[in-house]
């Protein structure tokens, strides 16, 4: 009987994956990563608008780029292995909403670069993360977008309804009713959506000094209703 070598148990798995591996054009391909992960970090950072700033969130984005290029660099050249890694990914849910969508677009330019870095189109992912870049920069921190507010109103009578109305039409650019309900003590409250003029002060002060209004409330908010 013929005597087995060592390297023979592994000449047709191990040795092979190894030799067609390589470290080259996988560093680059990481690195390219890294500097693109940490381009969309700091776009991310100068373009932030919101209230609270989430530091782990745009550190995410960075690891979110290497980790993506690294899957792909694994399972280009391994159809068992990618079929293999498309079901193990199919489990994964994410349980933290998203509730900007421009955090979704981040979220997708990363893993977007990602691929594109694990593929090996080192100059077309560097080309559209700088286009990409220019575009956020601009549209987001240059022009100005005047967004909406809610104002919900508490009246008791009947009768302060056009006056609200009226001083509402006077104040404000534009405004529509989006919901009116009565309470069970006969309180009646209505809610609009306005887009208010410089001075929005003087619209509350004068809906205040209305005789039957209780209270009246101005909120911020994104164009989404929910009656």
């Amino acid at each position: 009987m013929d005597s087995i070598k060592f390297s023979d148990i592994f000449k047709s798995n191990f040795l092979e994956k190894t030799t067609s591996f390589s470290l080259i054009d996988s560093i680059i391909g990481l690195v390219v990563a890294f500097f693109i992960g940490l381009f969309i970090y700091a776009v991310y950072k100068k373009t932030f608008n919101g209230v609270i700033y989430s530091h782990s969130f745009n550190i995410s984005l960075l690891i979110m780029t290497m980790a993506t290029a690294l899957v792909i660099m694994g399972i280009s050249s391994n159809v068992l292995l990618s079929l293999g890694m498309v079901g193990a990914l199919s489990i994964v849910r994410f349980r933290t909403p998203i509730k900007d969508p421009m955090d979704l677009v981040y979220i997708f330019w990363a893993i977007v670069s990602g691929i594109l870095c694990g593929a090996g189109f080192i100059p077309l992912v560097i080309i559209g993360a700088v286009l990409i870049g220019l575009v956020l920069l601009v549209f987001v921190n240059k022009i100005t977008v005047e967004n909406p507010y809610l104002l919900i109103i508490k009246f008791e009578e009947e009768l302060a309804n056009a006056e609200v109305e009226r001083i509402i039409a006077a104040q404000t650019k534009k405004f529509a009713l989006k919901s009116k309900s009565i309470m069970q003590n006969d309180e009646i409250e209505t809610t609009y959506e306005i887009r208010v003029k410089q001075n929005d002060a003087k619209l509350m002060d004068q809906l205040t000094k209305v005789s039957g209004v209780k209270s009246a409330i101005m909120l911020s908010y994104d164009g989404n209703f929910t009656a």
